[in-house]
């Protein structure tokens, strides 16, 4: 039975997979013994910077083998972690360090050019509460020195105070105002989701998986080196995502599960030596995070000659909420996700409030173990999202058919998702705003080849001077790059309707 604490997971890992290879990262490898060392050894640098069970310790980092060190070493003293994205601008992320109250955070400069410190020291005064602050590039040896005078009881108290109900993380996602919200999981839903995933894809200690899905994000955490170590599993981080270097990876490597964004795959598919590489390893792959080519899962087949690829629907909120069956046909594959996994339970409701018949569109709710605990202090958004009889309202719009599995159709909040990440125009749209030259913004998603889609901002100006170049360079440095525009339509005023809400239908359909 899998273990329901972090604690009792690595403990478990440790004694079952030994000296087997929990991560390769590069130079770098760690076996299961040595994992669970170095995240004790985390648990008690944590402690000796002043970190405690019930804090919050943020992680802004690349997917590199320091990253799931840090988080199990911080969760096992109870702990909560807080993923930061590695595009974040600095007052992204100081927003996050604030509103999480996190008492420590590593990061590491000079990933892409980037001095991450520095960033956040140019978005203001560092946050009170957080007591340190760790550089991976520069300072983790130290940070982890700090720990070697941190007796075995002040460690043993700590691991104590951890239950399967402590909070494991929270992990930030804007709302339809543009303030982020934390969703909060406990240690035994971050560990129930890593199961459920890693028992559909049939991990196993045979299995090398090459993880390109940033650990920031569910996909590359929870779907990723977590339910690699339940399994015993071995993990590749990728920090950042070049074809050639994927593809060579695969085969020095023999990776045996390959899942991402559809981009990774198509960019595999339509590499000019992708014959030059033996990529037959390749035994289960997962297309998710966004809307998916219906000839992609044929072509990962046929092409790239994966033997099982599975389609995955999910959210912050419940991060694997369904995927597609064991040997279902691609074509099949293309048009579901899938029904509900093991332990949650999926309806599609009418604006009435009743049950959709299959076939028919209505909002996605899920209910189950996994589903979050609420968001961070914000009772109010908490109840909006979850009914009284504990059904989480999506905003999602899909059906489903008669074997089932689910369609995803529309959504009902304005989000759109470019290359994987969810962006919510509110957001992008009250940083326009505070633009001097700008009266108001609207923002929609448009279709686009390459990430599914793409930003599109339609602009009001005070100052008729004002270009489109203009307000992409004014953007840069004030949003994640996935989260601006690819292109600006400057009007005179947005479509209203009679209550005065902009009508975003017609921005996208606009009226002959």
């Amino acid at each position: 039975m899998t273990p329901r604490t972090i604690p009792a997971l690595l403990e478990k890992a440790k004694q079952t997979y030994a000296d087997h290879p929990a991560i390769v990262d590069g130079p770098t490898t760690l076996t299961y013994t040595e994992l669970a060392d170095a995240a004790e050894r985390a648990a008690r640098a944590f402690l000796a910077s002043g970190v405690r069970s019930g804090d919050r310790v943020g992680i802004w980092a690349p997917n590199r083998w320091e990253f799931p060190v840090a988080v199990l070493g911080a969760q096992t003293i109870g702990a909560a972690v807080v993923p930061l994205n590695t595009r974040y601008r600095g007052h992204e992320a100081r927003e996050i360090l604030e509103r999480s109250r996190a008492a420590a955070l590593i990061t590491v400069n000079g990933f892409l050019g980037t001095d991450y410190v520095q960033m956040l020291h140019d978005a203001g005064p560092l946050p009170e509460h957080l007591l340190t602050v760790v550089d991976l590039a520069t300072g983790w040896d130290e940070f982890l020195a700090r720990g070697d005078d941190t007796t075995e009881k002040r460690l043993s108290d700590a691991k104590a105070t951890v239950t399967p109900d402590t909070l494991a993380d929270l992990l930030f996602t804007s709302g339809t105002t543009g303030k982020p919200k934390g969703v909060m999981s406990a240690q035994r839903q971050t560990i129930g989701v890593a199961d459920v995933w890693a028992r559909g894809a049939a991990l196993s200690p045979d299995d090398r998986y090459a993880i390109v899905n940033p650990f920031f994000h569910g996909f590359g955490y929870k779907a990723g080196f977590v339910a690699a170590f339940t399994a015993g599993s071995t993990v590749y981080p990728i920090a950042t995502y070049d074809p050639t270097q994927a593809l060579k990876l695969i085969q020095d490597e023999r990776i045996t599960v390959l899942p991402g964004a559809p981009t990774i795959f198509t960019t595999l598919i339509n590499h000019d030596d992708l014959e030059a590489y033996d990529i037959s390893s390749l035994r289960f792959a997962i297309a998710g995070a966004a809307s998916v080519p219906e000839s992609l899962f044929a072509d990962m087949r046929n092409i790239l000659g994966i033997d099982e690829v599975k389609g995955a629907y999910g959210l912050t909120e419940c991060m694997v909420a369904t995927t597609t069956r064991p040997g279902e046909d691609p074509e099949h594959v293309a048009k579901v996700v899938g029904p509900a996994v093991e332990g949650l339970e999926i309806r599609t409701v009418t604006a009435a409030g009743t049950d959709a018949e299959p076939g028919e569109d209505g909002e996605v709710w899920i209910r189950g173990d996994n589903v979050m605990l609420g968001y961070f202090e914000n009772p109010e958004a908490t109840a909006e999202a979850i009914d009284e009889d504990g059904w989480l309202h999506t905003g999602d719009v899909g059906y489903l058919d008669e074997h089932g599995c689910l369609k995803i159709t529309d959504r009902i909040k304005d989000m759109f998702t470019v290359g994987g990440f969810n962006v919510y125009p509110a957001e992008v749209e009250n940083t326009l705003a505070a633009h001097p030259g700008i009266v108001e913004a609207a923002v929609i998603g448009v279709p686009d080849a390459r990430l599914g889609q793409v930003g599109k901002a339609f602009v009001v100006l005070h100052d008729d001077g004002l270009t489109a170049d203009a307000i992409a360079t004014w953007l840069k440095d004030r949003l994640a790059n996935y989260k601006q525009p690819r292109t600006y339509v400057l009007v005179d005023s947005l479509p209203r309707n009679a209550s005065g809400k902009v009508l975003k239908t017609d921005l996208r359909n606009p009226p002959k």
